[in-house]
């Protein structure tokens, strides 16, 4: 079921849904400046066998309204349009798995939102901003300067093919070098993305949102929502230290490690990743709940 949800006035977001409407909902935030559809639809498949899971686009990508200009937006705006999405479709609490950004603003509703929540995962992040600091972890280890030099790139105006193959060596990057690269796959993927977002170009407006609202890190200590970090060891974007230094700030977290897994999600890995996800929510089911409450 595909639809699209007014989140402001004049902004609405496109949502798919896929599963039985009355199962234990997942909702699935994706991260900067990626489609909703980033989200493999194999994984959507496996995950949507005993329940419901949606896949959204945030404001500025994808089908959804790309108008930051005149209806600019914060970063906890974002984590509330993920709240507005459920109200829309009727549910009260949902397991949310986050993926880069989209991990950040999962953080965000499990410290401001606990009660919306049956369980988290986090997928290619790092802790928000005021963690208490570990002595020998850092909150968040060094992205690799040769990324942050390509993605100086990342908003230069190309044709369509062009576009498409600079987002293909984007993919590659992001990849690592332990799962082989199909470039292909990733080839069709973009072609899908700005087929269904109806442009090829990338919106500056994730780049621009203000991000002082997320600085909740020193709350992470006292969520009480089952949570499951994912550590993604070939993520060049977020080192295997961070996911370690999560899962010791959150005091009801499980650590994973997906052998092999980058800041992508390729066909690959889609079934030891939708194995853990569907494990951790099965155990969530049978954990007691722990009376959350709203943080102002």
């Amino acid at each position: 079921m595909e639809r699209f949800v007014q989140v402001a006035e004049g902004v609405s977001l496109w949502v798919e849904s896929r599963g039985p409407e009355d199962a234990p909902a997942i909702l699935l935030i994706m991260g900067s400046t990626a489609s909703g559809l980033v989200w493999p639809d194999a994984l959507m498949d496996a995950l949507a066998r005993h329940h419901r899971v949606i896949r959204y686009d945030h404001r500025d990508t994808g089908a959804s309204t790309w108008a930051f200009d005149t209806h600019p937006y914060s970063a906890t705006r974002m984590a509330e349009d993920a709240l507005a999405i459920l109200d829309a479709l009727g549910i009260s609490r949902a397991h949310v798995v986050g993926m880069s950004l989209g991990s950040i603003l999962t953080q965000w509703l499990m410290v401001a939102h606990p009660e919306r929540l049956l369980s988290a995962a986090l997928l290619g992040s790092a802790a928000l901003q005021g963690a208490p600091e570990l002595q020998d972890l850092p909150a968040r280890a060094p992205i690799d300067p040769r990324l942050f030099e390509f993605w100086g790139q990342m908003f230069a105006p190309r044709e369509r093919e062009a576009q498409i193959e600079w987002r293909v060596e984007n993919w590659r990057r992001l990849h690592g070098t332990v799962l082989p690269f199909d470039a292909e796959e990733f080839r069709a993927l973009e072609r899908r993305l700005i087929d269904h977002a109806g442009r090829h170009d990338t919106s500056t407006a994730h780049a621009r949102v203000d991000p002082t609202g997320l600085a909740r890190g020193a709350e992470l200590p006292h969520v009480t929502v089952p949570t499951l970090v994912i550590d993604s060891p070939e993520d060049p974007t977020n080192p295997p230290s961070n996911s370690r230094f999560l899962a010791r700030t959150l005091p009801h977290s499980t650590l994973v490690t997906q052998e092999g897994m980058g800041h992508t999600i390729p066909k690959a890995i889609v079934p030891a990743l939708a194995q853990a996800l569907l494990g951790h929510v099965e155990a969530a089911a049978a954990y007691p709940l722990r009376n959350p409450t709203t943080s102002p």
